[in-house]
């Protein structure tokens, strides 16, 4: 089973993704502060997510064909709380919602069955 998130890259492409420079590889955290950009004292976006059509320029592939985070490992945490719907057995209304705007339909539990 290939994972839908591996198809569809759409979060990566609907919201901006804001987080604590305190995460940032200058700070002592792990996301390169190279792939950011500076929102306010307290916070950067990823480069690309605070544009008015945003794109995280983390994102590799084309949007609901084939996407994957292109530092998935040293992501930021907004990054890791947002969920694939029904993964984990329960909705994300943010996924749907970036799925939606991408031309796609909501996942659904049938998505995460694997097939025998």
């Amino acid at each position: 089973m290939t994972h839908p998130c591996l198809l569809c890259g759409a979060c990566c492409a609907t919201f901006r993704v804001a987080f604590h420079w305190m995460e940032t590889d200058l700070a002592g955290g792990i996301v390169p502060s190279a792939l950011t950009e500076h929102l306010d004292p307290h916070r950067v976006n990823m480069h690309g997510t605070n544009a008015y059509q945003p794109r995280c320029k983390s994102l590799v592939g084309e949007v609901g064909v084939a996407a994957h985070c292109g530092i998935y490992e040293v992501r930021p945490s907004p990054c890791h709380d947002l969920q694939p719907a029904w993964e984990n057995g329960e909705p994300s209304p943010q996924c749907d919602k970036a799925r939606v705007k991408h031309g796609m339909p909501p996942l659904t539990p049938a998505d995460f069955t694997l097939s025998s």
